[in-house]
């Protein structure tokens, strides 16, 4: 045959491939909302970069009639590509073929990525929209899922994952995503759960529907499993592009720095802080008058508010930020904010990102609910996560710090590097309305006018204790600041603390509280 024929031969096999399941398992998709898994990469990679691979890959599972079914890709897209010129290992799940189901082929295509990302030291993002295991396959399928897992966990903070959940994503699937850094998910597009609405239904007889059960707001909101949430596809999109500008290809780099902006002139960081310290106000407002451009990329915004995480650059340098926000529950730690902030805290560690920590907060959450829901083991993640981060550290102390919240909110005994406090800070064991009314007790109650002294008597504890001066005067404060001389002291501590060195004690592993 000559080659022209057999090029023309080419071209028409590539076109039945890429059509995946068939027009009308296209027209079905779309009519979902959805876009196909082709056009998926090719509007997340830049123009013209994409290189597929494996496309004429096909099934080998025999039983069940799957012998006489063709299924084209074996329901999975693989490929490298760019993002903003960075080379991008992808897999998108393709759901007009077989439901986008896991068999074997399809299981192989994903980890041939997947170590591909890994040997090369790039980022990996996978779009899951998947109806799960292919049952006809069996065991098959399952071991595809194990491979897929130990995987995940092979490149666990040695490259970036990133899980699209575009579709639905059940039973074991939804591990591999949970093993990943980071999941985005789409309002009414994005399904997460381990056992359908069918199967409570049966089980449990409960009417549940998919969405309630696990859409991308109960990820987002209840559960913590989603880290962005969308209105749309293109929205998701945006979301990942921006986070890939941010965060390093691997940990044996740094994120890229670009030409420093100022923070935008219409915020004033000198008034975002209220005087009063039982007023609230936004922590992200502060965060905004100490970035770059004030543009802060903000990680799992709508799950436990009372702490907030996320990405902005100093100096043009990308780093990971911890806040309290007083907005929410005054800022206390509790069992899902401590779980918040100790995984982002060791991710930016896991990928060389100064971490930068403002404090405000009255310490832990009291109650008998938190005690049973573990909050001393959750606390303790925090700890172990500022205590083994090698990275910069970071810390300011805005306002409140009381406490066990006071030493979890990366202070100086957790080895930061620089900690600076602004003038009206207060860091004392407890607050001082608490404190008086428990070291002077007996003189409240002795007193013709017990009010009158117990006010008294929380003043007198404020001007001793509840003030950053006592802490400074100890070494446990660097510096005590004013509030507009922030972003300055945060862009000569990284500057001098970038290129630090720590050492510990020979190891395996240690033992977080998980």
């Amino acid at each position: 045959m000559p080659l022209n024929r057999k090029i023309e031969e080419l071209k028409k096999r590539r076109e039945v491939v890429q059509m995946g399941g068939g027009e009308k398992a296209i027209e079905k998709q779309q009519a979902l909302g959805k876009m196909t898994a082709r056009e998926r990469i090719l509007a997340l990679l830049d123009a013209d970069s994409f290189t597929e691979y494996d496309l004429f890959a096909e099934h080998e599972a025999r039983d069940f009639n799957m012998d006489k079914q063709v299924l084209h890709g074996d329901g999975v897209v693989i490929g490298t590509g760019t993002m903003s010129g960075s080379p991008i290992c992808i897999f998108a799940q393709d759901f007009t073929v077989a439901g986008g189901s896991l068999g074997l082929m399809h299981a192989r295509k994903i980890t041939k990525i997947m170590d591909h990302a890994l040997k090369m030291r790039v980022p990996l993002i996978g779009i899951n929209d998947s109806g799960g295991a292919r049952i006809q396959e069996g065991v098959n399928s399952l071991a595809g899922y194990g491979e897929i897992f130990f995987r995940n966990t092979l490149s666990s903070g040695v490259i970036p994952q990133i899980s699209v959940i575009l579709g639905p994503c059940a039973g074991g699937a939804v591990y591999s995503p949970a093993l990943t850094d980071f999941v985005f998910v789409v309002d009414n597009i994005s399904k997460m759960f381990i056992t359908g609405p069918e199967v409570i239904k049966t089980v449990l007889g409960e009417e549940i529907s998919m969405e309630d059960l696990g859409g991308a707001r109960v990820h987002s909101e209840i559960t913590g499993n989603a880290h962005f949430f969308a209105e749309t596809e293109a929205e998701c999109f945006d979301q990942i592009k921006k986070l890939i500008s941010m965060i390093p290809r691997s940990n044996d780099s740094q994120a890229k720095r670009i030409e420093p902006k100022n923070p935008k002139p219409e915020i004033d960081i000198e008034h975002v802080v209220p005087g009063d310290p039982k007023q609230p106000y936004d922590i992200r407002d502060v965060v905004k008058g100490i970035v770059d451009d004030s543009e802060f990329l903000e990680v799992q915004e709508l799950w436990a508010q009372n702490i907030v995480i996320g990405f902005g650059r100093i100096n043009g340098l990308p780093c990971g930020f911890v806040c309290n926000q007083p907005l929410v529950l005054a800022g206390v730690l509790d069992v899902d904010s401590s779980d918040k902030a100790a995984r982002f805290i060791r991710y930016c560690d896991a990928f060389n990102m100064p971490i930068i920590t403002l404090v405000d907060l009255p310490g832990y959450l009291p109650g008998v609910d938190q005690e049973h829901a573990g909050v001393i083991r959750h606390g303790a993640k925090m700890l172990y996560a500022y205590s083994e981060a090698t990275v910069p550290k970071l810390t300011v102390i805005l306002r409140k710090a009381y406490g066990g919240g006071y030493i979890a909110m990366g202070s100086r005994h957790l080895r930061s590097d620089f900690v600076f406090a602004w003038p009206g800070a207060e860091i004392a064991v407890m607050g001082p309305e608490g404190a008086a009314n428990i070291i002077f007790r007996k003189e409240i109650m002795a007193s013709e006018d017990p009010e009158a002294t117990r006010k008294e008597k929380v003043a007198e504890y404020k001007e001793k204790f509840a003030n950053p001066y006592v802490a400074a005067s100890k070494g446990y404060v660097d510096s005590v600041i004013e509030p507009s001389e922030t972003r300055k002291m945060l862009m000569h501590g990284i500057d001098v603390a970038i290129n630090k060195s720590v050492s510990g004690p020979r190891k395996k592993h240690g033992i977080p509280p998980f």
